[in-house]
């Protein structure tokens, strides 16, 4: 599998507790299919932070990977905008 093919996803992280470990918020916006309204739908993943260098509330940008753990199937690429 090419490596440029896989989901990538842009949130914010809410945790950073664990070593190695971040969780993220992704939200998204999806059309109420009766309604016919915009509905904000979120979902959070646990993603592998090799360097422990996010803190809370950066944005960042996540892909898909091999399962890492348990709960890790994604991976950090890159660090969009840190919280001052």
């Amino acid at each position: 599998m090419d490596r440029n093919k896989r989901r990538v996803r842009t949130g914010i992280v809410i945790k950073n507790a664990m070593d190695k470990s971040i969780v993220v918020k992704v939200e998204r916006a999806q059309a109420h299919l009766l309604y016919d309204k915009v509905v904000k739908k979120k979902s959070t993943f646990m993603a592998h932070d090799d360097k422990n260098e996010c803190n809370i509330g950066d944005l960042v940008e996540i892909a898909e990977t091999r399962p890492l753990s348990k709960m890790k199937r994604w991976r950090l690429t890159r660090i969009i905008q840190k919280v001052q």
